[in-house]
């Protein structure tokens, strides 16, 4: 039978000084179970209760017993550590929730007594070449990774290797992938009816990244609102390649540029958006009234923009959270086919979205007007 009273008066999870270490027998045999009950409660396997695997848990940290990593590895063929390769050289690398997204790997990580490992890359290939030498050095049993592409060759890679792996997003083919995504198409289905329910009949898409499972994702949820609603889906209410403020800037403005330019943006990154804010407001119109924007990220620059930034908040954290136990769970032997979740953002409405104060023709003469008299006040005038 188990027990939580403790072996010997021992309370603390620290030996006394000069005291021998606890071992995994000293474990078992105050417990009354077999070494091998302890060894698979601590490592995490599935035929072991919950109820058992606290009480092996608690029993231990009590004790002072920890285990070693070497021996660990050599029964389990794991070294206890899940990968995570950061690709620093790309243009919209300073995630701002960076910090949570971690800090909820590392707490689900470190709860299933695992480490993590993390490694950074510049580009696409010396990605590979890293996640390459980290399965030769045994330096992770599994990795997650985070910006998925319809066509993915780290996927290939972890693939070959026999490597398992959870992604954070979703990818063009699917076999053999977990994954835990947020369902950034019900977002942008979400956005379109809002601002159809404020009055705005041409919406326009301020897309992310080229090649980017999540950027076709919001497209798709986009243009299925639009279907839905027997609004336009028109080519020239959609940009892409909206990652930073100036990228989001530069598209918004071609937007406006247009003969019947959009009065309301639904953006799928809000570096974009708040690029669009800037946008806007260079082109003479008032954000949430003579052009509404709805963005996805919930960064906190958005707060601080006048108005501020209408967005879908991302929980980072809990998001970390996930992936780490989902990876936990694939490297333990659970088919990918069972580790797959996904959950919803949260719409956050502020001042950046309304009613349309100009229809879509007017708001060409104003974006017109207001380029003309640039124009001039630069000497273009001839």
């Amino acid at each position: 039978m188990l027990t939580d009273a403790p072996p010997n008066g021992v309370r603390s999870g620290q030996p006394a000084a000069g005291a021998r270490r606890a071992t995994i027998t000293d474990v078992a045999e105050a417990l009354g179970v077999s070494k091998g009950t302890v060894s698979r409660a601590l490592n995490g396997y599935p035929d072991i209760s919950d109820r058992t695997r606290q009480r092996v848990r608690q029993a231990a940290e009590r004790m002072g017993y920890l285990p070693s990593a070497q021996a660990k590895a050599i029964r389990t063929g794991r070294v206890g550590a899940i990968g995570l390769v950061l690709q620093v050289g790309e243009p919209d690398e300073q995630r701002p929730f960076l910090a949570d997204f971690l800090a909820g790997l590392t707490t689900a990580a470190s709860a299933e007594n695992c480490s993590l490992t993390i490694a950074t890359a510049q580009d696409d290939g010396e990605t590979r070449a890293v996640l390459t030498r980290l399965i030769a050095e045994r330096k992770a049993d599994g990795f997650i990774l985070p910006r998925t592409r319809l066509s993915d060759p780290r996927i290939d890679l972890l693939r070959a290797a026999g490597v398992p792996f959870v992604l954070f997003g979703r990818t063009g083919d699917p076999t053999g992938c977990a994954w835990f995504d947020l369902l950034g198409e019900a977002a942008m289905d979400e956005a379109v009816r809002r601002l159809h329910a404020h009055g705005h009949q041409r919406i326009g898409y301020l897309g992310g990244g080229a090649g980017l499972a999540y950027n076709a994702l919001r497209l798709e949820g986009y243009r299925r609102a639009l279907a839905t609603l027997g609004l336009p889906c028109d080519p020239a209410l959609e940009t892409h390649g909206a990652t930073t403020m100036e990228t989001g800037a530069a598209g918004t403005a071609r937007l406006l540029a247009g003969a019947e330019p959009p009065t309301a943006l639904v953006c799928a990154t809000d570096m974009g958006a708040l690029g669009a804010h800037r946008a806007a407001r260079e082109a003479g119109l008032m954000v949430g009234r003579d052009l509404s924007l709805i963005g996805y990220d919930g960064v906190p620059e958005g707060a601080w923009v006048a108005p501020p930034l209408t967005t879908f908040e991302v929980d980072n954290r809990a998001a970390g959270a996930r992936l780490a136990a989902l990876l936990i769970r694939r490297i333990r032997g659970e088919p990918p086919e069972a580790l797959r979740e996904t959950a919803r953002a949260r719409l956050c409405p502020r001042g950046s979205d309304g009613p349309p104060a100009l229809s879509s023709a007017a708001l060409a003469r104003r974006v017109a007007a207001t380029t003309s008299r640039h124009h001039d006040t630069k000497g273009g005038r001839p």
